[in-house]
């Protein structure tokens, strides 16, 4: 477990005090509501939470949930943070700022800890949790004005394609490998999934125009890295393909790497070699030749391929494979 990380599991108590822990970690890590579930005489659940500088990062894992937030409950404590819900499985619905709505696996929810609102989540069966990441950010970091977020509360935003998509999957990856990170990473991963939200909630509101020239440099650079990923078994990626994809120059392309201390191929070619070893260490995958697992993440050529990962990692392919 990392540094940054706290993990929360209520099957750590017998089952009577499950739900009573339970609203005790939701008020310490959020935000002190009433909760209500149709499981509380055995709730199961699991949170694990990931500071990033001023941002909060938590995976949460449940049954059967309700939360109210009162105005009694908003006058006697509130941070004044947007909560942003990221569903991956499961349902559910939120009655926020005069209107409601039902939400859904790929939808994305805000709502705003100064206001009044209902949430329910329903699980995707009897037997089954439902998973979401959410996130929470004081409201001085989105750098979009106040008045145009209120009209995205509570509105579904579906997170399948575009930069939607990016941020979909960027917080499916930091939180599958929240364990990996230590504080030097904390604010810049942090700095990262804001602007991705920022651009995200701007382009709901037709309000891109409102964010710093840093904070739409960064995004675009989170956009790049995501299509990188999704296309590193194609042997035609280049530094050209990913640029033309953004509808930008390949030196402007050069320039977002090297704010970060990279180039846009030795970028490819790392994630190349990272999944090639990451397949090189599976069992699941020893019987498949060497050089079929490196033509799936786009090296055409056996021999060059086994020079780069030497230099790399200062081992062949073969003998890694055999070690691990």
């Amino acid at each position: 477990m990392g540094l940054l990380v706290r993990e929360y599991r209520t099957d750590d108590v017998p089952a009577g005090e499950r739900w009573e822990l339970w609203q005790d970690i939701a008020a310490r890590t959020h935000l002190p509501n009433l909760l209500r579930s149709e499981q509380d005489s055995d709730f199961r659940a699991v949170m694990r939470v990931l500071a990033l500088g001023d941002v909060q990062l938590a995976d949460l894992s449940f049954p059967h949930l309700e939360s109210m937030r009162t105005p009694r409950a908003i006058r006697r404590f509130d941070p004044e943070v947007y909560q942003i819900n990221c569903q991956f499985t499961g349902t559910g619905g939120l009655a926020h700022n005069g209107r409601q709505h039902l939400f859904g696996a790929g939808d994305l929810v805000i709502v705003d800890s100064s206001l009044p609102y209902e949430a329910r989540h329903v699980p995707p069966g009897p037997d089954a949790n439902g998973t979401c990441v959410v996130l929470t950010v004081p409201h001085a970091l989105l750098p979009l004005p106040p008045r145009a977020l209120r009209q995205v509360l509570a509105v579904p935003l579906p997170l399948g394609h575009g930069i939607g998509g990016v941020l979909y999957r960027w917080l499916a990856e930091v939180s599958r490998r929240a364990g990996e990170f230590g504080h030097d990473d904390a604010l810049t991963l942090g700095g990262v999934t804001t602007d991705l939200l920022t651009s995200v909630l701007g382009r709901a509101l037709d309000a891109e125009d409102a964010m710093s020239p840093e904070s739409r440099r960064r995004a675009l650079h989170a956009r790049a890295l995501d299509f990188i990923d999704r296309n590193l078994g194609d042997p035609s990626l280049s530094p050209a393909g990913v640029a033309a994809a953004h509808g930008i120059s390949v030196r402007h392309l050069h320039q977002l790497f090297a704010a970060e201390g990279a180039t846009p191929a030795a970028w490819i070619r790392q994630r190349r070699l990272e999944h090639c070893r990451r397949d090189l260490a599976d069992p699941a995958l020893r019987s498949r030749p060497i050089a079929a697992l490196a033509a799936r993440w786009g090296f055409r050529d056996p021999a060059a391929f086994s020079r780069q990962f030497r230099r790399a990692y200062g081992i062949s392919p073969r003998d890694y494979r055999h070690h691990t």
